[in-house]
């Protein structure tokens, strides 16, 4: 939880709203322990600091410290229908997990995506059942739980779908959230393969997608990447043969402010941030983050495009008024 190598230069609280706010940096290990909540763990400060100091690691450690010291659970209010729905998943379900035709493939949603794209949702995995069987899982990654200082719990919920996806034979596991991707990469058994790499392995020639023939406007568009993949780009390097030749990635805005749960106690930096990235990209934006989308469309953006809905054609915005109901309709597939 130390950072000993803070030398006090102020470049994380230059690049970080929430450090900015309360005139602290990385080293302010004290304050920040009773701050750790308000933190929206979204990694700028790691990219930034010259030292290498891994800001976001710290303070989830801090969280993960406070949750064991208050007997297994946040010791901050506000959390409760988060924790619901997501330690066991409330709106999980298993059972297509494996397709009509027995397969070892399967494609894992994730929560927001559903929440948001369910027409776009229901055309991708039509698409790819067609052309490679494979089943469907709903589910949490456990994240969210994590981002709380929840570990054991989280780990469980790990354990849990591992358990299952092994029980199910399954050896590929198609995702399509960054969350996802980076929370579960070295906790499950099965190979996690980006829906936009499955894309490309499937090639145009199957008629799920050309990347040649495609929804995105001419001219340059701006992309906002999410947290996980800001630093290293892996994802966007799957996505990028389905993109126009020239788009720019809008790096400037440290996140769309739903990251780390801090929206709770932040909730004027969770509606700043949204709005600095509207005015970085004008009237339009893409992402490739449900969650990223969902929260620029509450906050007023007009044109808030998640990458799928092009390369698919479904040209669907994201649907933040019935967000609970789409989550919802996956119990009843």
């Amino acid at each position: 939880m130390k950072s000993d190598n803070c030398t006090q230069c102020g470049i994380c609280t230059k690049h970080c709203v929430f450090l900015s706010k309360y005139n602290i940096n990385i080293g302010d290990t004290e304050k920040l322990y009773s701050l750790a909540y308000h933190c929206f763990l979204c990694g700028t400060c790691t990219r930034v600091c010259p030292q290498g100091i891994d800001g976001r690691t710290i303070i989830l450690n801090m969280r993960r410290k406070r949750v064991i010291e208050n007997g297994g659970k946040p010791d901050e209010s506000g959390y409760g229908f988060l924790r619901f729905e997501k330690e066991r998943y409330i709106f999980r379900n298993a059972r297509h997990i494996n397709s009509h035709i027995r397969s070892d493939a399967v494609l894992f949603p994730g929560c927001n995506f559903l929440s948001y794209y369910p027409k776009t949702l229901k055309v991708l995995f039509e698409s790819l059942n067609e052309k490679k069987p494979m089943g469907i899982l709903y589910d949490c990654c456990g994240k969210p739980i994590d981002d709380l200082g929840e570990k054991a719990k989280a780990d469980a919920i790990a354990y849990r779908l591992n358990v299952t996806l092994n029980a199910a034979g399954v050896k590929e596991i198609v995702m399509v959230c960054p969350n996802c991707i980076s929370f579960l990469k070295d906790k499950l058994d099965a190979k996690i393969v980006s829906v936009y790499a499955k894309l490309k392995e499937l090639g145009p020639e199957d008629g799920i997608v050309n990347s040649e023939v495609n929804e995105f406007e001419d001219g340059e568009i701006n992309i906002f990447p999410p947290c996980p993949d800001r630093r290293s780009k892996e994802l966007l390097s799957d996505i990028s043969e389905f993109l126009p030749k020239q788009y720019r990635t809008v790096d400037e805005v440290q996140c769309c402010g739903f990251g780390g749960c801090a929206g709770i106690k932040e909730p004027g930096l969770a509606k700043a941030l949204p709005n600095s990235i509207k005015e970085k990209c004008g009237s339009k934006v893409y992402t490739y983050c449900a969650t990223c989308s969902g929260s620029l469309k509450t906050a007023g953006c007009k044109e808030v495009w998640h990458v799928l809905t092009k390369i698919l054609k479904t040209n669907e915005e994201p649907d933040v008024r019935h967000s609970l109901l789409n989550r919802l309709s996956g119990i009843l597939k």
